[in-house]
């Protein structure tokens, strides 16, 4: 994907346009709430939708001090565009490349047995010292090792495996299950936890560069949860990770996608007239309809057929009828708007535009898969790309 920044002269179709000013200043707010821990921001999934490589130049440009990635693939792409520093990537299958992730000086997440195996032997045969982070499942249920025998013997093995040279084991970290609840009883329980997990491998001798557990709703609002680094994912992009936590603009946040496309019909019909799939909508009487040339091939969600909301012509529209592959329709009432006018998705919402949380709600979803789901023939378009832009 281009990492342009110019602004075309002709309106394209479609653009989400990135305002790497906004990302930079969300990630020195979230900086300034990290009780003084180090700030990791992840940018996996192609950095939320918004461009992995620009959104990581612009949030190391800022201060961060580590890039996240999930999968080795999007770390190794990081490397290969050049990024420096700290890199975690934690989402791994056997057979993965962990020799190209050790040569090139990432960190890597391990869970279990078999991935310290195939790690060490990776080591072995590259003749360096992997960066070993150790996952502990503290109530998540998803990826991370269990306590109890589990985490005995992965630490256990860890430490014979770093007295061989094989292995430095630089964290020790794991993942909130319901942070963005505030007062859920799992969030004091798996900080208890972690800090008897973490008490266990430092007993036996683990020293851990950082230890981690706090993402984007717990820097925000659980401080006791900051360790030595936090990783913050959702928030770098301008996005309250909950509605229950705030808006964006209360924690000093920015949204950083503004989704717009450019109107490519204006046309009169009568009352009665069916529109879309299925005539789910039907007009109530004489008006005009708008086209909007996006669909669920470019992320735009089919379950906001009849409740998306869209800015045309300084008001708000919704989605008449279904939302088709490429496009779908907005009921303008009458409204004349020039064909190629801008209908506006979402965006900060200074504008009166809806923003990513306004398709949330409308979808039955989270803000993090409306700018996350944005496809590919949606161009990104980079402004302020420069500190001084």
């Amino acid at each position: 994907m281009s990492e342009t920044a110019t602004v075309p002269t002709a309106p394209l179709r479609a653009r989400a346009e990135i305002d790497l000013g906004a990302l930079r200043a969300n990630v020195r707010t979230l900086r300034a709430r990290t009780s003084g821990a180090a700030l990791m921001a992840v940018v996996k999934s192609d950095g939320y939708g918004h461009g992995a490589v620009p959104c990581a130049r612009a949030a190391l440009a800022a201060g961060a001090d580590w890039l996240g990635t999930a999968t080795p693939e999007e770390a190794l792409a990081l490397r290969a565009a050049g990024l420096p520093g700290r890199m975690l990537c934690w989402l791994w299958v056997p057979g993965g490349p962990w020799r190209q992730a050790i040569e090139a000086d990432i960190d890597v997440s391990v869970s279990g047995m078999w991935a310290l195996r195939e790690v060490v032997a990776a080591a072995r045969e590259a003749g360096r010292t992997a960066r070993v982070q150790l996952k502990a499942d503290t109530g998540l249920g998803r990826n991370g090792c269990q306590p109890g025998p589990d985490w005995t013997e992965l630490v256990g093995a860890a430490l014979r495996a770093e007295a061989e040279g094989l292995v430095r084991v630089t964290g020790l970290w794991s993942h909130f299950a319901c942070a963005d609840e505030p007062g859920h009883p799992s969030i004091a329980a798996q900080l208890d936890r972690f800090r008897e997990m973490l008490a266990y491998a430092e007993g036996q001798g683990v020293r851990p560069e950082v230890r981690h557990l706090a993402n984007s709703p717990a820097t925000l609002t659980l401080p006791e949860t900051h360790f030595d680094l936090v990783r913050t994912g959702i928030a770098v992009y301008g996005i309250s990770p909950s509605p229950e936590l705030g808006t964006p603009a209360d924690f000093g946040l920015r949204p950083v996608m503004t989704l717009s496309a450019s109107l490519a019909l204006v046309k009169h019909v009568p009352g009665g007239h069916g529109v879309s799939y299925g005539h789910h909508y039907v007009t109530p009487g004489e008006t005009t309809l708008g086209l909007v040339p996006v669909g669920y091939a470019d992320g735009i969600p089919r379950h906001a057929s009849g409740s998306g909301p869209v800015l045309v012509d300084g008001k708000w529209r919704t989605v008449a009828g279904r939302v088709a592959m490429d496009q779908f329709v907005v009921d303008l009432g009458g409204d004349e708007p020039p064909v190629g006018s801008e209908a506006v998705l979402f965006g900060p919402g200074d504008r009166g535009e809806p923003t990513a949380e306004d398709w949330a709600q409308a979808c039955g979803t989270i803000a993090y898969e409306i700018v996350t789901r944005i496809g590919t023939r949606v161009p990104r378009v980079y402004v302020n790309e420069e500190e001084n832009g």
